[in-house]
Parts: structure tokens; sequence; C-alpha cells
């Protein structure tokens, strides 16, 4: 697995590099925004480590950017800050981050959070599926989801891995009722450390690239005190 870690404080970066390369990681640095964009197209990585205060462009801004034109790869992103405050986390998460961590924190944790992040593409792996609603088909091996609205042309979705995740749950688990800690650990793993409010920022992204009109869902439901469902007819 590649790391791109964007890191403007040496000693931090030095020390996230040897402590994932003990680990059998493979890692490069940057150590300002433009830099790590250019880096990033040059050679997509698997995972990104993020600082939020960096020279250059900012961690929001490189992690928005990167989020719009993935690449090759549509990297996990576990975004680093010495900001505590819960509207840093939220702006954070809403731009695209997978994880959030606050500064200081031990080696321990960094890479058990990095683990978790890289466990949830195994979590789909395996599989040589395909599923099929009205509306939508899922092909789990080439991991690639079509949707046709009405009488329109089929369109392949553009989605994040997370939300590619989050969809092929949905759609191949039908009707079932999802709470927040469900979907946590079947998308995050059981080392998941963030605020379970996560799962609602990805669900509104996700509802803006599949739903008609994002704010009276037809396919992803909100169930009052419980959580989401899927609905959709199912497919011929």
């Amino acid at each position: 697995m590649d790391i791109l870690i964007v890191e403007d404080e040496p000693e931090i970066a030095q020390l996230i590099e040897i402590s994932l390369q003990k680990e059998g990681f493979s890692c490069r640095s940057s150590s300002d925004g433009l830099n790590a964009l250019r880096m990033f197209q040059e050679q997509s990585a698997d995972l990104i480590i993020l600082d939020l205060m960096i020279p250059g462009l900012d961690g929001l801004e490189v992690c928005a950017r990167i989020r719009q034109k993935p690449g090759v790869k549509d990297p996990y992103i576990l975004m680093l800050t010495a900001k505590g405050e819960e509207i840093d986390r939220v702006i954070g998460l809403s731009t695209g981050a997978d994880d959030y961590m606050v500064k200081p924190f031990s080696p321990r944790e960094l890479i058990a959070r990095v683990r978790a992040l890289l466990r949830r593409s195994l979590r789909h792996g395996g599989q040589n599926q395909v599923f099929r609603t009205k509306h939508f088909i899922v092909d789990i091996e080439q991991r690639t989801i079509s949707r046709q609205m009405n009488f329109q042309q089929p369109e392949m979705l553009d989605l994040t891995t997370l939300e590619f995740n989050l969809l092929s749950t949905f759609i191949s688990n039908p009707g079932r009722v999802w709470n927040r800690a469900q979907l946590i650990d079947k998308l995050w793993g059981d080392n998941f450390f963030g605020d379970e409010r996560v799962v609602d920022t990805h669900i509104a992204r996700l509802r803006k690239k599949i739903e008609p009109d994002p704010t009276n869902p037809t396919f992803v439901k909100t169930v009052v005190g419980v959580g989401y469902k899927f609905e959709d007819s199912p497919g011929v």
C-alpha cells in the first residue's frame, strides 16, 4: 500500500513515515499542498495523511481537489490537525476526508486508523456479484454502478470509494434498515475512532450524486430515530 504524507512539521512527518515503514507501508512525503497535488497526479496513493494547516494550499482545499478529480485511485484521506473543535472536524469530513485525527497522537493510534481505513476495500473484495434494481446496476467485481432514470440512457455514477461501498451495501441489502453503528462496522471496521455523524455526512454526499432531488430522497431514505435504508423496485 502506498501512502502519501502531507505534513509541514518535519519531526511529525518523520515520525509518521518511520512508524508506517516499520509496518511495511511504502511512504512519500510533501510539506506543502501544491506539491502534494502534483505528487498525487504523478503517482496515485492508496491513502493520504493530510495535515489541515499546510502552506501552499491548506488541507481542506487539497482534499476537495482530490475528491473532485481522484485520478487512477480514489484514496482514503486521514486528516490531521492541532485543532480539536467540533466545527473543524465537521468541515474536514464534509470536504471528503474519511477520518479525522487530532494532534498530538500516538504512533499506535495512527497505525490502527490507517489499517482500519485500508481494511474497507478488503471488506468488499472477493465478490463476483451483480445487483440490479429498477434504476441501478451494481457490479461488485468491476466496482461500477450505473443508474437509469425513466427513459434516459444509463449513466455511470462517479462515486468515491466510500460512496461506492456505501451504495453497494444498501443495494445488496434491499429494505434493510441500517443504524450508524452498523454502517460504521460494515464500512470502517472495528478500529473506527471518529464521530458517528460522519455517516450522515457521507449519506448527504451520496444523495447529491444519485437522487433526483437530494432534499427529498427517493432511494436512500431516513428512518427517523433509527438510521437509513435503500428503496427501489427489484430489477428485471
